[in-house]
């Protein structure tokens, strides 16, 4: 690869923004990225704060996932358990104990998708 703007120097990396292969004299780091010298630098540090600001918010949102499967958890365990007493004693229809058991695949699924987020 060769600098764009010196097509006789080899590159040294490629500028964040354009995606353009920069030189020595041509490339600055701005917080361990590299951008096109006096050209696209505040566009660079404006990638770095989005990405800064994504991380947090997937943490956010995973602690989201936690607090809803826990929830999903504790309701899903009372209605399946409500349910087959329900069964047990009076011979009525599982439909509680169905309530509770879709609750507690909710509460799995929450908790497996926040795993993604970690």
């Amino acid at each position: 690869m060769v600098c764009y703007y010196h097509p006789d120097r080899p590159a040294v990396g490629i500028c964040k923004h354009c995606q353009r292969g920069l030189c020595i004299d041509c490339a600055v780091l701005v917080e361990d990225s590299l951008a096109c010298k006096a050209r696209h630098e505040e566009e660079v540090r404006g990638l770095n704060l989005m990405a800064q600001r994504g991380i947090l918010q997937a943490k956010r949102v995973g602690s989201g996932y936690l607090r809803n499967a826990v929830f999903y958890a504790l309701v899903g365990t009372l209605f399946a358990g409500f349910g087959l007493m329900q069964y047990r004693f009076l011979g009525l229809q599982a439909f509680f104990m169905l309530i509770g058991l879709f609750l507690l695949y909710a509460a799995i699924t929450n908790f497996l998708e926040r795993r993604k987020y970690k």
